[in-house]
């Protein structure tokens, strides 16, 4: 199985079996700590997370096992650092409570004004519209007749009738209902954590702690912003966990991150934005939901690097949407410079929406701050629990520049009156008591072997394939022969009893055929069963 240094998608990353030390506490690397003066660092940046924020009054720090395992150093040097900040008054030690923020942050300076952008005529976001779907309609057309003459060539032979039409056309919008409603031996479908695994006992006891508690009046209509508890919550979990320094009044509480774009769509186009600019390759599901709200998405192309800025300011979009910490589908990682370029282009007046989506998922490479923990005015970030617990509970948030954030309130306000409370406070419970951040650490070694057993089967059954975004997320993406036909190839496998997606679904312009497989959801048997099947297909 080739994963050399070539194109984006053929970026080798760290090889498996090899754990980078790094903690997701406030993104902390050990290789940035000067030789000999561990401990010392690892005070210097929690006293800096106080002074800045991050780290407000009652903010526990990790355990000092826990620290030091993620850290790959001894106790004694997360012991003695934290003997320091408890001798200078930053934090105190409480028994089994742990260890406790005392001091207060520096006050943060408020955000800089910016200039409402105008409104465009909707007469024209409307024409705009109609032409971009007829375009779209048109593309997919011609790439459908490619394919037609790809799957004469390709080795992979062809499904049946019944998949085919499940697969023929990525912009039908029931497409992921048919997918999921197919039935499967083996499911391979990316964007789910282990299901399987959802706390369910923590959740019962969390959600008794919260009833116990609960007044007649809790049970009533609430803030549609979500309920303070949950704010807080995610504000302190973003903090720790992304960098991200924030009041509990930013965050907007959302039914999962499909609901936080839907709302941005709305503010945006009362500004009079009519395109998204997105990634190529990247979700179609996000492609599905703007085109649904009317929003255009000039693909931006992706190399080793991350996202090309030169071909985002080229489509002259002012509002771009990105996963900068971990690619869908290829998995690369924006880079410094990358970044800078795209705060340059934020600073010019583009807007950038930050989709989060499986950040806390990485096994090879230390933690990647999130774009809005530097640029909180250009930036809309969004998150949920979809891939740390479950999509079920339709739970995330949205933390937006300012002059959005009453127009996004209104805009939940009036679609449903805000999240149900009950699940809301359960998880503010699992997050304050670390319950979540247990549950974090125990998905990342479950998915760590799962990866690494599609990994060692793709290398056994598909060993000309060339292997993507190994080092983090839930799923990897296999490129393959150019002359294969993807698409042929999914069909083929689900009527074999195999789900899979094709990579060419994701993608705006022509590319390289490939899949993209889930592993996080499925057994390291049902992994090899899985692959095996779309060896015997390819050969």
């Amino acid at each position: 199985m080739n994963r050399s240094n070539g194109s984006p998608s053929d970026r080798s990353i760290t090889p498996v079996g090899k754990a980078v030390a790094a903690s997701d506490f406030l993104q902390l690397n050990p290789a940035d700590a000067p030789r000999g003066g561990m401990s010392d660092w690892l005070a210097r940046q929690i006293r800096r997370a106080v002074a800045e924020g991050l780290l407000p009054p009652g903010s526990r720090l990790p355990a000092t096992r826990v620290l030091a395992d993620e850290l790959g150093v001894s106790r004694g040097v997360v012991t003695e650092a934290y003997r320091r900040l408890t001798e200078d008054g930053h934090v105190e030690g409480r028994g089994r409570a742990g260890t406790v923020v005392l001091a207060a942050p520096l006050v943060r300076p408020p955000e800089d004004g910016v200039t409402e952008r105008g409104r465009a005529g909707s007469g024209r976001a409307a024409g705009h519209r109609a032409e971009h779907r007829a375009g779209e309609r048109g593309t997919e057309e011609r790439r459908a007749g490619e394919r037609r003459a790809a799957a004469r060539r390709t080795g992979a032979r062809d499904g049946g009738s019944e998949e085919r039409a499940l697969f023929g056309d990525p912009l039908d919008t029931g497409v992921f209902d048919a997918l999921r409603a197919a039935p499967a031996r083996v499911d391979l479908s990316p964007g789910l954590p282990d299901l399987a695994a959802f706390p369910r006992a923590a959740w019962l006891r969390a959600e008794r702690a919260v009833l116990a508690g609960l007044v007649p009046a809790d049970f009533g209509y609430g803030d549609p912003r979500g309920t303070p508890a949950l704010r807080r919550a995610v504000a302190r979990w973003l903090a720790l966990n992304r960098g991200i320094a924030a009041d509990p009044d930013e965050v907007l509480i959302v039914a999962g991150t499909a609901q936080a774009l839907g709302l941005l769509a709305l503010a945006l186009k009362d500004e009079g934005v009519t395109r998204v600019a997105l990634e190529d390759p990247s979700s179609l599901g996000i492609r599905q939901h703007l085109r649904n709200s009317g929003l255009e998405s000039p693909p931006v192309p992706v190399d080793e690097r991350g996202v090309r800025v030169d071909a985002l300011r080229a489509t002259g979009a002012r509002v771009a949407l990105l996963t900068p910490a971990h690619q869908f589908p290829t998995g690369v990682v924006l880079d410094g410079e990358r970044r800078r370029e795209l705060a340059d282009w934020a600073r010019d007046g583009g807007l950038i929406i930050e989709d989060d989506y499986d950040a806390e998922h990485r096994y090879d490479r230390p933690p990647v701050p999130a774009l809005r923990s530097t640029l909180a005015d250009h930036v809309a970030y969004a998150g949920s629990v979809s891939k740390l617990l479950a999509p079920a509970l339709r739970v995330g948030w949205l933390l937006a520049p300012r002059r959005y954030r009453d127009a996004l309130v209104d805009a939940k306000r009036f679609a449903d009156l805000g999240n149900a409370a009950l699940p809301q406070l359960v998880l503010a419970h699992l997050m304050e008591s670390g319950e979540l951040e247990r549950h974090l650490r125990f998905l990342r070694r479950r998915h760590r072997g799962r990866r690494d057993a599609m990994i060692a089967a793709l290398t056994d059954r598909l060993p000309g394939a060339v292997v993507h975004g190994a080092a983090a997320g839930l799923h990897l993406t296999v490129t393959l022969d150019p002359g294969c036909d993807d698409v042929a190839l999914a069909a083929a496998a689900l009527e074999r009893g195999v789900k899979a997606q094709p990579l060419s679904w994701h993608a705006q312009r022509p590319g390289r055929p490939g899949l993209v497989l889930g592993y996080a959801a499925s057994t390291p048997s049902a992994i090899r069963e899985g692959v095996s099947v779309l060896g015997d297909l390819l050969h």
